[in-house]
């Protein structure tokens, strides 16, 4: 199963052996997404396909075509397809069926996909569970097209295939009869699991940069996908784990230059020669090192809440200090360290002494989660994603990952990058997605999602709508009827304006006065012809809008509240009498303040002469009584 030269040379040194699992234990899991045929009748139904791992998968959509098959002679897709272009009747896109065999799978899928193909089902030649196409090891110079399939490509069982071959071949015929095409979904929504609003993923690579294409890849993905990494850490959309395969050394072979050469802690944890050879350039035990380092890196980063500088530090380092140019050293590794400002002494303590008959923490830890956990696989290639614990299947390129994880998010918590142009398409442009709509204000229930859209009663400016968000959504709570009036009826004539909508109420509609109707819309009451109001004798009405105008005979006054008539002489008299009352009461009160003002003044004014004089009386009263005092003593003397 690796997928570059490094791994081949790892499966054929027989004294390398997986640390945790044996091959019998081992477990590879057959990621899938699902194919609905949709006509003809008789096919109908849903199917299982394995998802290939190479060309782009639409994690998180789905297409619906036309299953075509070609002629006889070009049907198992291993030559080209010359100028034939495959298209539908219907203009569908094309998924192209191809049979199994006699070449390798990704070649069939570039053929298929240079002759117009949107999509290739590959019908398996053996009744046996579904497997994953893989792109060839061999990555000779006549496999440049494999970074080229952009399309999406499956493995469907043989009993499927041979049905829809079938259908396909007779849908061909009878095409000038004009009959039904086959028509299928190939639907991926489902096949990344998207249950909260973060997206765990980790990544399995290695500091390496001498296994040729692969190496190439995954140090173009680092570069390419760092910025998409870091916004998604930062906001706290995802949380990104980074991981490195490594292997043991047999009891056996300790001793020998092999393992000296390539693992360290005395053959805990190895990796195999970048080179292939034991005598030049640089040893697995180099690797295994600025893995480990890598590791700690971002151990040491996520302790400082800065865990996206692993990817700056990669990044930088294969750019700085590659293998090519003789400078993957950790004097190479200090430097890159210091210039992002991480600690290269919290670095080393994590790192430990690589020398010790001991484990290792940190790499220990790496080859307990290599084994697979409930519906993840054993990680057995390089480079892996893995994303919410499924792995991710299909070329390792920036926008493709990121479609991934953008799947990845419980609809409609996807971060902003998810629901770009060049991400997704936007369902709510076309008819609104078939959502509620207020075309006056321009509010609309239809919230774009990644997976599609979903049709949901919005909150705007703090006002909540409710309804189902198809047919109806109204605004309810306090301030809703600033929303477009809550939804209720409002209605302005000769400047003068009615609601149906009350702030005090939480919802619902109510005509105001002078009005009638459920609230969503409102006409006005004619109060006189439907004797409501001015019915008195000698009374004579004319209905206005939201109101009506009462008029008495003669000189006569109209009292609403009494809905009557009053002569004018009494109301004038009765008017005088209250007048003369207010004005009494007034007169009195104003006298009464008046007085007691003054008498307040003056005992305020008492007081504080009091006050002042206190100062002076009682020395004269006190001299008084001495002067007393001497005379008296005078005339006993």
């Amino acid at each position: 199963m690796a997928r570059h030269g490094c791994g081949r040379r790892l499966a054929a040194a027989l004294w390398l052996v997986v640390a945790t699992a044996s091959v019998a234990s081992a477990r590879f899991i057959v990621e899938k997404n699902s194919v609905r045929v949709l006509s003809p009748k008789s096919l109908r139904g849903r199917h299982e396909a394995a998802i290939a791992n190479y060309g782009v998968p639409d994690y998180g959509g789905r297409l619906t075509g036309v299953v075509l098959y070609p002629d006889a002679k070009l049907a198992n897709g291993c030559k080209p397809f010359g100028k034939t272009t495959f298209k539908s009747r219907s203009g569908r896109p094309v998924v192209l069926l191809v049979d199994r065999g006699g070449c390798y799978f990704a070649l069939k899928t570039w053929n298929a996909q240079l002759a117009g193909a949107a999509a290739v089902l590959v019908a398996d030649s053996a009744d046996e569970p579904l497997l994953t196409m893989d792109s060839p090891e061999e990555e000779t110079p006549d496999m440049a097209f494999l970074a080229n399939i952009t399309v999406p490509s499956a493995l469907v069982t043989k009993a499927f295939g041979d049905a829809l071959r079938a259908a396909a071949s007779k849908a061909a015929a009878a095409s000038a009869a004009g009959d039904g095409e086959v028509v299928v979904r190939l639907d991926w929504r489902e096949s990344m699991p998207h249950p909260d609003e973060r997206v765990e993923y980790e990544f399995w690579t290695n500091s390496n940069d001498e296994c040729g294409p692969r190496c190439d890849e995954q140090a173009a993905f680092v570069r390419a996908f760092r910025g998409h990494a870091q916004l998604l850490e930062k906001g706290g959309y995802a949380l990104f784990t980074p991981h490195y395969i490594t292997w043991f050394c047999p009891d056996a072979f300790l001793e020998t230059k092999q393992c000296k050469a390539q693992c360290i802690n005395r053959g805990r944890y190895c990796a195999p020669d970048p080179e292939g050879d034991l005598d030049a350039g640089y040893d697995g035990r180099d690797v295994v090192l600025e893995n480990l380092r890598q590791l700690c890196v971002h151990r040491v980063a996520n302790a400082r809440n800065a865990s996206w500088q692993w990817w700056d530090y990669v990044a930088d380092y294969h750019l700085r200090c590659s293998m090519k140019d003789n400078l993957y050293t950790r004097r190479c590794a200090e430097d890159v360290a210091k210039s992002l400002g991480l600690p290269m002494d919290l670095i080393d303590k994590c790192m430990g002494d690589p020398e010790a008959d001991a484990e290792n923490d940190v790499l220990k830890t790496e080859q307990i989660v290599q084994v697979g956990q409930g519906t993840r696989g054993d990680v057995t290639i390089l480079p892996t994603l893995v994303i919410n614990n499924v792995q991710y299947r299909g070329k390792l390129e920036s926008t493709s990952v990121l479609k991934a994880i953008c799947a990845g998010f419980k609809e409609s918590t996807e971060p902003h990058v998810c629901l770009t142009p060049g991400m997704e398409t936007d369902e709510c442009l076309n008819n609104n997605g078939g959502c509620w709509q207020d075309e006056k204000t321009n509010i609309t229930a239809c919230k774009d999602t990644y997976r599609g859209r979903i049709c949901q009663c919005p909150v705007v400016d703090g006002v909540q709508y409710q309804g189902d968000g198809y047919t109806h959504c109204k605004a309810i709570g306090p301030g809703r009827c600033a929303m477009n009036n809550g939804g209720c009826w409002k209605e302005t004539r000769n400047g003068k304006t009615f609601s149906a909508c009350s702030d005090s109420d939480l919802s619902g509609c109510k005509c105001p006065p002078g009005f009638k109707g459920d609230g969503l819309h409102c006409e006005d009451v004619d109060e006189c012809s439907e004797k409501l109001a001015c019915s008195c004798p000698h009374c004579s009405c004319k209905n206005t809008w939201g109101a009506f105008d009462c008029k008495c005979k003669g000189n006569q006054m109209y009292i609403k509240a009494e809905d009557t008539c009053i002569a004018a002489k009494n109301t004038s008299a009765f008017g005088w009498l209250v007048t003369t009352l207010v004005l009494s009461c007034l007169v009195g009160a104003g006298v009464a303040g008046y007085v007691f003002y003054k008498y307040r003044l003056r005992r305020y004014m008492d007081s504080e002469v009091m006050a002042i004089m206190s100062q002076y009386t009682p020395l004269d009263n006190q001299n008084g009584e001495r002067l007393v005092l001497r005379e008296e003593a005078q005339e006993r003397a």
